[in-house]
């Protein structure tokens, strides 16, 4: 039996139909695992003391609404916890920065946190392009006025969108016409304040952009294809995208692959992938959310492809099926920890009876 620590948003605000948090929770609680969660701002430090925190140990009911219990909340160290996962959704912002420097001191005390803080903080969601320039649409990241006008004069039909940002939100399109782009440039870089990034506009997201999911280096070989609806040439879920279950393309699994394997021996062990057209949008090495969704198209022959993939090539976070994300998932972290053994289905405990042992820092 292992703990494990959910660093996540309100769970009062979980979309649980389509949250991979929620998988990977319920999948860890299957398999006799105990599960606490905490918000970043229960976590603190103190000289003299190690990274603490007040976590809620939890269960999961199976029903919705009240889709969760609490049994007890207490204080205690990260350090203490077999795995802690950083689960936090964007905005990267400074306090996430800061969360990220309290859980990297958690790891120089013995705790094993997935993905590496270090990491997170080093590949901020959509900037992470930048280290892949041949794998992706026109782009430029600025906070200059003039620069972007000049990247409309050059591409002529563009988005824009907050570095901030995420299931759509705050994202723009600007045709020739170039009608509002004043407006718009003066909304998302609030007078030249704040950086933004513009991309060349690609028309193939009428067939969808496609979210690949890469575990340890290696995506999984189905994505979420999310299908802009009606007049929106945004194809999150979030806004009313649709989704559709598809094979991985070896085109795609080709750049998955490329990025995977630069990325994942910097510790980011769990990453989320945007494929449009053959080119990369940006990366989400944070855990995402568009998951579960695609329930309820794959059906009971993609699961069992998906663990037939997992018993042979090693666990990997997918997009295909609510059981088998969090079977993957939980597996991946399970093996990263001293003494893994198959976890047996044991009832739920109290976090009173934990022992207190250093935990591994090892993801392999």
């Amino acid at each position: 039996m292992k703990k494990l620590l959910f660093v996540v948003d309100p769970l009062d605000q979980f979309k649980v139909y389509k949250d991979t948090t929620f998988s990977i929770m319920r999948e860890a609680q299957r398999r006799g695992h105990l599960i606490a969660a905490c918000l970043p701002q229960d976590i603190q430090w103190k000289s003299g003391g190690f990274v603490m925190a007040t976590v809620q140990q939890i269960s999961l009911t199976g029903s919705q609404p009240g889709w969760y219990r609490v049994h007890n909340t207490m204080r205690m160290a990260l350090k203490d916890f077999d795995a802690v996962l950083m689960r936090k959704d964007p905005p990267f912002n400074a306090e996430y920065i800061y969360a990220t420097h309290l859980l990297e001191q958690a790891e120089r005390e013995g705790g094993n946190v997935v993905n590496r803080p270090r990491a997170l903080r080093d590949h901020p969601e959509k900037l992470a392009i930048m280290e892949f320039p041949l794998l992706v649409t026109p782009t430029l990241v600025t906070r200059n006025a003039a620069s972007v006008r000049d990247f409309h004069a050059e591409h002529g039909d563009i988005i824009l969108k907050p570095l901030d940002g995420m299931g759509g939100k705050g994202i723009f399109r600007v045709g020739k016409d170039a009608l509002n782009l004043g407006v718009i440039i003066e909304t998302l870089n609030k007078e030249g304040a704040e950086t933004i990034m513009v991309q060349r506009f690609v028309p193939q997201i009428v067939d969808g952009d496609k979210r690949i999911l890469i575990i340890n280096g290696e995506p999984v070989p189905f994505v979420l294809a999310r299908i802009p609806q009606g007049t929106e040439v945004r194809g999150n879920l979030a806004v009313g995208g649709k989704g559709v279950a598809q094979p991985l393309t070896p085109r795609n699994r080709e750049i998955a692959e490329t990025i995977g394997r630069v990325l994942a021996p910097r510790g980011l062990l769990l990453i989320g992938l945007d494929v449009m057209a053959f080119k990369k949008s940006p990366t989400r090495p944070a855990l995402t959310s568009q998951r579960s969704s695609l329930t309820r198209w794959s059906g009971p022959h993609v699961q069992r492809t998906m663990n037939h993939c997992s018993a042979h090539s090693g666990p990997r976070r997918t997009s295909i099926s609510t059981s088998t994300l969090g079977i993957t998932c939980v597996r991946k972290v399970a093996r990263s920890l001293p003494g893994h053994r198959a976890a047996a289905h044991a009832p739920q405990r109290s976090f009173t009876s934990f022992g207190r042992g250093r935990t591994s820092n090892h993801y392999d």
